[in-house]
């Protein structure tokens, strides 16, 4: 009895260890995430009228986000077609430019070549893609007027007619701070990604969003290549175009593309964003270096003063601060200042 006993158990001892080091190597692993591997830098827009509503995105969602609402206001659209689209693009892709789909579907609106929408190449286009999006809702008979599900069908002709309506509160806090309408309300944790970035690709990526009418200063070899500033005009057509709101859409579709682009701050109308801090805030910019948090919820007198597109103190040559002093610089109101890391 006692040999089998002894066998029995020399047998269990192999695979008792080849459990032990599967666990180890697995727990290992989980730590080296945890220790070596840092998550997506995320993003986050915030309700501008107090009511707490609030929604969470990736870098790469906000990166795609913030090109359908630059397309739209670059096409004349108004806010409630930018809602329209990011409401669709968050039920047909999540808005990810993804190359599969359903039958011959890609990218950000699930648009098929066989359909007409265009090449496989154009369709990946983000740029495009919502361009695309637009030029047919523009043709739907008072589409505004329409409830969103409505409006998103007649463009799309989904067999889930319906599924459109349960993102149109996400994509209405989406398009209220794209847009420019919401203030400092639109923020991300900016960590430089892996692709290229700086002045150069930041001047790129404007263009091929709104169009070479934004045409951003500096950012060339000087001392100050690294800030780029951008004058405001109001976006062409936009039937709700004014100065601070455009300056706002400038502002927050920078901070969308920072991870990206390498973006390490955005000021406009005395304030400012700056990678690292926390993903909920934007800050007052001050003469000095100190600088007092201002959270995406706000009283009204600091909500008038950022949508009147004015604010203490603009930013200096670096982006850190005023160049003219506590009173700011002259210009803080009638540009957005990029600081790259590149």
């Amino acid at each position: 009895m006692s040999e089998p006993t002894s066998t029995v158990r020399r047998g269990r001892l192999p695979r008792i260890g080849a459990a032990v080091v599967v666990l180890l190597a697995i727990a290992g692993y989980v730590v080296m995430q945890y220790v070596s591997g840092e998550p997506d830098p995320r993003c986050a827009v915030v309700s501008g009228d107090g009511t707490g509503a609030a929604y969470e995105l990736s870098a790469e969602q906000a990166v795609n986000a913030s090109t359908v609402a630059a397309v739209g206001t670059r096409r004349g659209m108004p806010e409630r077609a930018v809602t329209i689209a990011l409401a669709t693009a968050l039920q047909e892709s999540n808005l990810h430019n993804i190359r599969h789909g359903d039958r011959d579907s890609l990218g950000l609106f699930q648009q098929r070549p066989s359909q007409g929408w265009g090449t496989q190449r154009q369709i990946m286009d983000p740029v495009y893609a919502a361009g695309r999006f637009y030029a047919r809702l523009d043709k739907v008979p008072d589409y505004a007027r329409l409830r969103l599900t409505d409006a998103a069908q007649r463009v799309q002709r989904s067999g889930f007619p319906l599924a459109y309506a349960k993102h149109e509160p996400d994509a209405a806090l989406l398009a209220a701070a794209l847009t420019g309408r919401a203030p400092a309300t639109f923020t991300c944790e900016g960590r430089p990604g892996a692709g290229p970035g700086g002045p150069a690709e930041v001047r790129r990526a404007l263009a091929r969003d709104f169009g070479d009418g934004v045409s951003p200063k500096g950012g060339d070899a000087s001392r100050n290549g690294k800030v780029l500033r951008v004058p405001l005009a109001p976006a062409p057509k936009a039937p709700e175009a004014d100065t601070p709101r455009r300056g706002w859409e400038l502002a927050h579709w920078a901070v969308a593309h920072a991870s990206a682009l390498h973006i390490e701050r955005v000021s406009y109308a005395g304030r400012e964003w700056k990678a690292g801090d926390s993903a909920d805030e934007w800050r007052k910019a001050k003469a000095g270096p100190e600088k007092s948090g201002v959270r995406g919820k706000r009283d009204n007198s600091e909500s008038a003063t950022a949508n009147s597109g004015s604010g203490g103190g603009g930013s200096g040559e670096d982006g850190s601060g005023s160049a003219d002093g506590p009173g700011g610089s002259p210009e803080s109101a009638a540009e957005v200042r990029i600081v790259t890391g590149q």
